[in-house]
């Protein structure tokens, strides 16, 4: 996959099947080849960015083999609350009380982000509208949110449960773009 004017960048591997993930790169004309590593997400209790950091890494580890010569990103995002990681649900239920948990509250958004090992992690705030019974069943019904920390998506059908937002929202989808700037995979946000 690739985005516009990516013919110029050298091609990295992407472990992660995240669309959101693939969306950024694209946009940011990052030329990048998909691998999904199927490592095992781990949850360190109380540790959201050492949870994040390893699970980043963990899923670079996996995808190197896949490599060949390109340079491999990974990333994990978790949100937090109180203390609390909440990671991909397991089922709808279980996605609808991770909404209600946050519902009218601010939460964090941590992700790390790995490039060959290297390290980096970016936080962002997200402020919940009050949402009803009926508004979660109805944001669950419009996204699959089992493959999204927190059980939301905010740029699918965001509007419905986002009052307000601190720090990237590249972020909050799942891949902040300061790290690839810094590692000069593209232009400065």
């Amino acid at each position: 996959m690739t985005g516009p004017g990516a013919e110029a960048r050298e091609e990295i591997v992407l472990a992660s099947a995240s669309p959101r993930r693939a969306k950024i790169l694209a946009s940011l004309g990052i030329r990048f080849i998909v691998v999904k590593t199927g490592a095992p997400e781990r949850d360190i209790p109380g540790d959201p960015l050492g949870t994040v950091a390893a699970n980043a890494v963990a899923k670079g580890a996996a995808a190197a083999r896949f490599a060949h010569g390109r340079r491999v990103l990974s990333a994990d995002t978790v949100v937090s609350l109180d203390g609390r990681i909440y990671g991909k649900p397991a089922d709808a239920g279980e996605a609808a009380r991770f909404l209600r948990e946050l519902s009218g509250r601010t939460h964090s958004v941590f992700t790390a982000v790995a490039l060959d090992g290297e390290v980096k992690t970016a936080e962002s705030l997200v402020k919940f509208r009050e949402l009803s019974g009926a508004d979660i069943d109805s944001y669950i019904r419009r996204v699959n949110p089992l493959d999204r920390a927190g059980a939301y998506d905010i740029d699918e059908s965001g509007d419905l449960l986002v009052e307000s937002f601190t720090g990237e929202y590249e972020n909050i989808m799942g891949l902040p773009v300061s790290p690839l700037a810094e590692w000069g995979l593209c232009a400065k946000p």
